[in-house]
C-alpha cells in the first residue's frame, strides 16, 4: 500500500550516508509449523497470538489483500513497504482498500464506510520517501466485510465480502485521497469474490 510515512528520519539519513547497500532476501514462506528455537511454540502459536481477530483493521486489510492475492493468481507473499499491495502475475500493481461495518471495539451502530490512502508518497530506502503524493497501482479494489452484526460475521466465508474495482485513470480524474462507499459505487459495479477474478483481467488490461 502506499505510504504517508516511512521510517524514522534519522534512520533515512543514516542509511543515505552509507555508500554500500545490503538488500535484504526474499521473505521465505512459512506454513506454521516451524519451531522456535529456545522454546516449546511454532510459528502457528505465534499467528494465532497476534492474527486470531480477523475483524482487526490491519489484519482485515490482510486479508483482504490476501483474497485479492488468490483471485490473480499471483503466489507472492505480502511487502510491507511495496507501493502496491499485490503484484499479479502479468505485473500488474493492485491496491486493496477494506472495510467493514462491524469492528472489533464497541459501537454505536454500524460503520460509515470510506476508504483513505488513494494516493501515497513512495518510498525507498535509498530517497526516502518521495515529494509527490500520487496513485501508485493500475487497478484499485475496495473491499468490504458486509456483515451487518456480530453474531453474522464470519471471516472465513468469503461470500460476506463484496468488492469493487476501479482502474486508476477514473480515481485520478477525481483527484480524490480518500473516497465515500457511495462515490465508489458511482465507479463501478459490486461484485462477489467468485466474480472478481474475472474482471480484475479485464481491468488491468
Amino acid at each position: 500500500m502506499p505510504v504517508t510515512s516511512g521510517p524514522p528520519d534519522w534512520y533515512t539519513r543514516s542509511v543515505k550516508d552509507k555508500q554500500d547497500w545490503t538488500n535484504a532476501p526474499p521473505a521465505v514462506p512459512l506454513d506454521g509449523s516451524e519451531p522456535f528455537r529456545g522454546m516449546d511454540a511454532t510459528v502457528a502459536d505465534f499467528w494465532a497470538f497476534a492474527m486470531s481477530d480477523l475483524r482487526m483493521n490491519n489484519v482485515r486489510g490482510y486479508l483482504a489483500e490476501f483474497l485479492v492475492r488468490q483471485a490473480v493468481g499471483a503466489t507472492h507473499t505480502r511487502v510491507e513497504w511495496d507501493s502496491a499491495d499485490v503484484i499479479a502475475p502479468d505485473g500488474s500493481r493492485i491496491e486493496v482498500k477494506a472495510s467493514a461495518y462491524v469492528q472489533s471495539w464497541a459501537q454505536r451502530g454500524p460503520s460509515r464506510i470510506t476508504f483513505g490512502g488513494l494516493r501515497g508518497r513512495m518510498w525507498t530506502p535509498q530517497d526516502g520517501l518521495s515529494t509527490d503524493l500520487s496513485y501508485n497501482a493500475d487497478v484499485y479494489v475496495f473491499a468490504v466485510q458486509t456483515a451487518d452484526s456480530h453474531d453474522s460475521y464470519d471471516p472465513l466465508d468469503v461470500s460476506q465480502w463484496a468488492f469493487w474495482v476501479v482502474p486508476v485513470a477514473k480515481l485520478a480524474q477525481l483527484g480524490f485521497t480518500s473516497i465515500s462507499l457511495a462515490t465508489v459505487e458511482r465507479l463501478a459495479d459490486r461484485i462477489g469474490f467468485q466474480d472478481l477474478p474475472a474482471l480484475l483481467a479485464v481491468e488491468r488490461n
